[in-house]
């Protein structure tokens, strides 16, 4: 999958007379998982070289939806997904994006654990985003299903730029909760349709997704159960993921932090990366970036002011 070009123009339309003006339960309007995207019945998700996108480079945004994060895809429907694609193509950081939406939730409690679009490059990428259900469960028991989320990206996705071009992938979770430790044998066959032999550890599922994947953790660090309880959060995903588990400070700049984040990992400079945002967004791109393990600095008052620390 993944024909096609993200357009503006197209984009405008679309939101016109499905965005705009409209509450989160009429963007998302589907009140159970479909089977199109319930990843037990998904022999694979394919992301390929076509005419339109030569060289794609597939990106995966796996999204907390329980309890009160279905702001994170209603942030992205209202404009993170237009951003993301068209600062992509303007900074040029990777080659023709192939973007797939995930729901995350919690394979302990909920009846969609994970729920997964196909890889797109144009507008059905937010067609298909609106047709997730935004289920609001999760348990209550210290965690959320992300690592069902990395379970899929190595077991049920084919890509060619990983098997022709040698060139990982890039996966982000979001949310505001500790990751569950993995996923019992049950869960792995239950959720994702899998016959496992065993459970899964989740240092083990992020290996698994580390091999064609460049696996990141996006902490919404002001919302929900984060803003109460930060430090087991953090403790939680650094455990997973040392280097890689972000601190976001305002989920408003979340299309750009994970530009940011993509621009850095390819070899861009850190401080020209937040000094190509203005006011408070290079603010909240520098802090984020200072979690990734950069120092950085912002422009205020004629000068530059050192955020670490803050």
């Amino acid at each position: 999958m993944g024909n096609g070009r993200w357009s503006a123009q197209d984009w405008s339309k679309y939101a016109q007379n499905n965005v705009h003006n409209q509450s989160r339960s009429q963007i998302f309007s589907s009140n159970n998982m479909l089977d199109v995207y319930n990843p037990a019945k998904i022999k694979m998700r394919e992301s390929r070289i076509s005419a339109d996108n030569p060289h794609p480079t597939p990106i995966i945004l796996a999204s907390d939806v329980t309890g009160s994060m279905g702001m994170i895809a209603e942030q992205l429907m209202r404009d993170g997904l237009n951003t993301l694609a068209q600062e992509i193509y303007a900074r040029k950081p990777i080659s023709d994006p192939h973007i797939m939406i995930m729901a995350v939730g919690d394979a302990k409690t909920d009846s969609a654990p994970l729920q997964v679009t196909q890889f797109e490059a144009d507008i059905r990428v937010a067609e298909q985003a609106r047709q997730l259900w935004l289920e609001g469960g999760g348990g209550g028991n210290g965690g959320e299903s992300y690592c069902a989320a990395h379970l899929f990206a190595a077991m049920k996705t084919s890509t060619d730029a990983s098997e022709k071009e040698g060139r990982k992938g890039f996966l982000f979770t979001i949310g505001d909760e500790p990751v569950h430790d993995g996923m019992t044998r049950q869960e792995i066959e239950t959720v994702l349709g899998i016959k496992a032999e065993r459970d899964l550890t989740g240092k083990e599922c992020v290996a698994l997704a580390q091999r064609n994947w460049e696996v990141f953790h996006i902490v919404l660090a002001n919302e929900g159960f984060c803003q109460s309880s930060p430090d087991l959060v953090l403790k939680s995903w650094r455990n997973l993921l040392p280097e890689r588990t972000i601190e976001l400070a305002d989920v408003n700049n979340l299309a750009e932090t994970i530009i940011s984040l993509i621009q850095v990992n390819q070899g861009a400079n850190p401080q020209e990366v937040v000094d190509s945002w203005s006011g408070s967004t290079a603010v909240v791109v520098s802090k984020a970036l200072q979690s990734y393990g950069v120092p950085t600095t912002v422009a205020r008052s004629g000068g530059l002011r050192r955020l670490f620390g803050m």
